[in-house]
């Protein structure tokens, strides 16, 4: 697999231009959804941006099921990357379904699923799939404050953080 955080590095090895960067790998199981959330939100945290913890949390939560329910193949691994780089986090999980490329979709109150994509959308400032040559990544990018005290913006229109002055 090639590293995917962020794309557009000539050596995709050389893991000095990230801030911080971390991958870890796991097995097509619903049990691995929740231990992803929690391993980057911890991550975002102990990287100084406790603020953006809970929205990296959920884009790792939503990217990683869109994975396991669209790109999931028996005994291939699913790998979720988290790296910081100047002012943006970035979350990528690439599955080994290559052909099976996300798209939004329009859901009704009703309907179980189909909201995964617009979640990633609203929550963050870019997001895109890279095609591999086996597989795919999907990648998404919260921005963040270069000084880690600074809150990071809210993307979401029309709603009012009532925690928020």
């Amino acid at each position: 697999m090639t590293d995917s955080c962020p794309p557009g590095l000539p050596n995709p090895h050389n893991r000095r231009r990230y801030d911080h960067y971390d991958a870890v790998t796991y097995t097509p199981y619903p049990i691995n959804i929740p231990r992803a959330r929690r391993h980057v939100a911890h991550l975002t945290t102990t990287w100084g941006h406790p603020h953006s913890a809970g929205d990296a949390a959920l884009l790792a939560s939503e990217l990683r099921t869109n994975a396991l329910l669209h790109g999931c193949l028996r005994d291939r691994l699913f790998r979720v990357e988290t790296s910081l780089t100047g002012n943006a986090l970035r979350v990528a999980v690439t599955d080994p379904r290559g052909e099976r490329l996300p798209y939004p979709q329009t859901s009704t109150p009703d309907d179980q699923f189909g909201r995964g994509l617009l979640i990633v959308r609203t929550l963050a400032a870019r997001w895109a799939v890279e095609k591999l040559t086996v597989g795919k990544t999907v990648w998404a990018e919260l921005d963040i404050p270069r000084k880690p005290t600074e809150p990071a913006p809210r993307r979401i229109e029309g709603f009012r953080n009532p925690c928020r002055p």
